[in-house]
Formats: structure tokens, sequence, C-alpha cells
């Protein structure tokens, strides 16, 4: 029998229905963008409401590889630290969207510390809000999900070298998708401080640098993990440059300045 990964937050994070979520994504996307062929990028996850434009324009300009990886942090706690999906299947309104599972099987081999857990996966929204962009934009797409529980550098950095590893062995591109959302509950002012400094060290290329700015400056940027690891795997495979797409925090559409969270759109390629 075939393992598929219910969705949990249709109706809430995104519309349950197929037509108004259909509808509302390509709402958020720019078909007439230049697309580039990106290594990887940092795409948020909160309720399309707040950061779908944000999702959209990041997505609009990359050409979708027909495989990607996407890393999403683990905000329930639940699971392995480090937990792939190596079989069956993602469901959302827009149908199913397979697990890529020649990719995921290669990724445990070379990173044994990855554990295949649907534990960690079962009520985790961070991969879930960015599959239905993905299903929109590239319908056979295959795609591995690995939810990051650790923020600790090291294993964070191994999990980038075994991604790049393995997507240097393929011989079509893959795309390294790190979910994130940015500073979260503070005020807006304080709050564009804080995100500037972690995206300067994004921009700069510098997956250690992201690591300590994030703990030393007390930036709650709950993917930081996810985005260490891509960027690092990034490096690896020849990344030259990122560019911020879009930036925007949850005030910016609830008009509550007083406690928001920031939405960064960034592509490295």
């Amino acid at each position: 029998m075939a393992i598929v990964r219910e969705p949990v937050v249709a109706g809430r994070f995104y519309p349950s229905n197929a037509a108004q979520l259909s509808k509302d994504i390509a709402s958020y996307l720019s078909p007439q963008a230049d697309k580039v062929t990106a290594i990887g990028c940092i795409a948020p996850h909160a309720g399309y409401m707040y950061s779908g434009r944000v999702a959209g324009a990041v997505f609009s300009k990359i050409e979708i590889p027909s495989r990607c990886i996407v890393l999403g942090p683990n905000h329930t706690g639940c699971g392995h630290p480090l937990a792939i999906t190596v079989h069956g299947s993602w469901r959302t309104p827009l149908g199913d969207l397979s697990v890529d599972q020649e990719l995921a099987t290669q990724l445990v081999d070379t990173f044994p510390a990855i554990s295949e857990d649907s534990t960690a996966h079962r009520f985790e929204h961070s991969i879930e809000v960015e599959v239905p962009f993905l299903q929109k934009l590239r319908p056979e797409l295959q795609f591995v999900p690995i939810a990051v529980g650790t923020g600790q550098l090291v294993i964070v950095e191994h999990l980038g070298k075994a991604i790049a590893h393995v997507v240097q062995a393929q011989s079509e591109p893959v795309l390294i998708i790190a979910s994130s959302d940015m500073n979260h509950y503070e005020d807006d002012a304080t709050t564009r401080v804080k995100d500037r400094k972690a995206i300067d060290r994004i921009l700069a290329l510098d997956p250690r640098g992201l690591h300590e700015t994030v703990l030393n400056e007390s930036i709650s940027m709950c993917g930081f993990g996810p985005s260490v690891a891509m960027l690092t795997a990034a490096k690896r495979l020849g990344a030259q440059k990122a560019e911020l797409v879009e930036y925007a925090t949850s005030g910016d559409i609830s008009g509550d300045r007083e406690k928001v969270v920031g939405y960064a759109g960034i592509i490295v390629f």
C-alpha cells in the first residue's frame, strides 16, 4: 500500500478547495518574471495570506527542475531530528506529489544520521506549505522532504555536505529549498533590523556567519538550520551569488506593527 502523507494545514494556512487554492497561487506568481537556474532558495511557510506573495516571487523567478529537496524546520519537536520521507507521496488539495525515492535513499546512504521517520512530518507545516507552489509550477515534480529539528552547526553543515555530494552525482538539476520564516513576534522596526542582519549573511553566502548571527543577535528565524544546510550545499555546488527577491512582514498585511513575523524570499545561483 502506498504511503500518503495527508495535509494538516489545508483550510488554515491555504485553501482546502483545489480551485480556490490554484487561483490563490496564480495570484502570487508572476508568469512574466525572468527565470534563472537556481541551486537553492529560501521561501517562507506562513499562511498564504501573509507570506504567499513572497513565496510566489521566489518560485516565479526559478526554473523549477523535476527534482527538489525541501528542508523545513521541525516546529512540533516530534520525531527524529533529521527526518526524511523515502517512500510514497504527499497530498494537498491539488493532488499527490511523489517522493523521489532514489534521491532520498542516496541521502540516507550518504549521511546515516538522517532517519526515515513519518512522525516528524505528520503535524509539521513548514514543508507542506511549499508543496502546492511546486505542484502548480511543475506538476510531475518529485521531491525529498527533510524535517530539520536541530540547529547544531556541525550537524546542519554535515547535512549540507551530504546533500551537495548526492546532488553533484545526479545527471539532472536538483533544487534545494530551505523553508523558513524570519524573526518572530517583535515589533516591525526591530524585526526588519534583525532580519537584515541575517539576510546579509545569506547574501554573502556565509552559512557559518548566518548561524552565528542568528544566535548572537537573538533572531528567531525558525528555519536557520535548513538555511545553513542549503547554503553549505550550494557553496559546494558552485554558488556564486544570492539575491533577495522579496521581503515583507506580516504587518504589511495585518496593519499590526507591534508583533510581526518577517518573510524573506532569496535565490542562490
